[in-house]
C-alpha cells in the first residue's frame, strides 16, 4: 500500500496515453505531418509549463544542462519521431509490438547502471507473461506479422529512446521540482526538432487547418493533458514507484488504445484481443511485485 498513489498515478497516465494513438491518428488523417503534431504538442505544452514554472531557468551545473538536453531529446524529439516514422514506413501491427517492448528494455537498461533496480525472477516472469498480453491484444486475431527492416529499427529505435530516457531521468529528479524538470523537457524537445525541418521537411501547417474543431482539440488534448499534464505527473511517478515498476504500466497502453480505437473508431475486439488482455493484466501484476 506504500505506492498506492504513485500506481494510480501510473494508471491514469498510461490510460491518456493509450488514447494518443486514437488522437494522433485523427489528426494525421486530417493533413498534418507527424512532426508538425509534435511541435504544436510541445510548444502548447511548455507555455502551460511557465504558468506554474517560471522564476528559474538555468540548471546548477552544465552537466545537469546536458541531462537535460538527453531527456528533451530522448523522451521528446527521437522518442516521438522516430514512433511516428515507424508507423510510416512499417504496418502498425509490428510497432505496437516493438515500442511495447520498453519496460523490458528500461529494466535492462536500469539494472545495468543500478543493480538496485534489477528484477527479481518472478517479476522478470511477470514481464514476459505482460509481453505475451501485449503481441495477443496488438495483432487482435490477425496472425500474420509483415517484415519492414526500417521501420522496425525505426520502432526499437522509440522503445530504446524511452528506456535511456527513464535512466537519464532517475540520475537528475532528486535534484529539482518535478515542474522544472518537465519544462526544461520540453524546451529541450522543442529546440532540438527544429533542424528536421530544415534539413528533412518544412512545417507544414497552416492557419486554416485551425478552423477545424476536430483539429483544434486533439492538438490541446495531446499538449495540455496528455503532455503537460502526463509528463508532469509520469515524472513523478517515476520517483514514487521507481523506473522499473512504473514502466511496467507502459503495457497497458495496448490495452487501452484497443479499447478507445472500439470506441471511436469503431474497430472489432476479438477473442484473442480480450484473453491478450487478461494475460497482460496478470503478468503486469506479477511483475509489479
Amino acid at each position: 500500500m506504500k505506492h498506492i498513489w504513485g500506481y494510480i498515478g501510473a494508471l491514469a497516465v498510461v490510460c491518456i496515453w493509450g488514447s494518443t494513438f486514437v488522437s494522433s491518428k485523427v489528426l494525421l488523417e486530417k493533413g498534418l505531418r507527424p512532426a508538425d503534431i509534435f511541435l504544436v504538442r510541445f510548444v502548447i505544452a511548455y507555455l502551460c509549463m511557465l504558468t506554474i514554472s517560471h522564476r528559474r531557468f538555468r540548471s546548477g551545473s552544465w552537466h545537469d544542462e546536458l541531462v537535460f538536453v538527453l531527456l528533451g531529446i530522448m523522451g521528446g524529439s527521437l522518442y516521438f519521431l522516430t514512433e511516428n516514422m515507424a508507423l510510416c514506413h512499417g504496418w502498425a501491427t509490428n510497432v505496437s509490438i516493438l515500442v511495447s517492448t520498453a519496460p523490458l528494455l528500461t529494466a535492462l537498461v536500469c539494472s545495468f547502471f543500478y543493480p538496485s533496480e534489477r528484477m527479481r525472477g518472478w517479476q522478470v516472469v511477470g514481464s514476459l507473461v505482460a509481453f505475451v498480453g501485449v503481441v495477443l491484444v496488438v495483432l487482435n486475431g490477425q496472425l500474420v506479422l509483415h517484415l519492414n527492416p526500417l521501420g522496425d529499427m525505426l520502432a526499437l529505435s522509440a522503445a530504446l529512446a524511452w528506456a535511456f530516457y527513464s535512466l537519464l531521468l532517475r540520475r537528475i529528479m532528486g535534484r529539482y521540482s518535478m515542474s522544472f524538470i518537465t519544462r526544461k523537457i520540453f524546451a529541450y524537445g522543442i529546440i532540438t526538432i527544429l533542424p528536421y525541418f530544415w534539413l528533412v521537411e518544412p512545417f507544414s501547417m497552416t492557419a486554416t487547418m485551425l478552423t477545424d474543431w476536430s483539429i483544434v482539440g486533439n492538438l490541446l488534448f495531446l499538449s495540455v493533458i496528455a503532455s503537460h499534464g502526463c509528463f508532469l505527473l509520469w515524472n513523478w511517478v517515476l520517483r514514487e514507484v521507481g523506473v522499473v515498476h512504473a514502466s511496467n504500466f507502459i503495457y497497458l497502453q495496448s490495452l487501452v488504445t484497443m479499447a478507445v480505437s472500439a470506441i471511436v473508431l469503431d474497430e472489432r475486439i476479438t477473442p484473442m484481443a480480450i484473453t491478450g488482455a487478461a494475460i497482460l493484466i496478470l503478468g503486469m501484476l506479477r511483475a509489479l511485485k
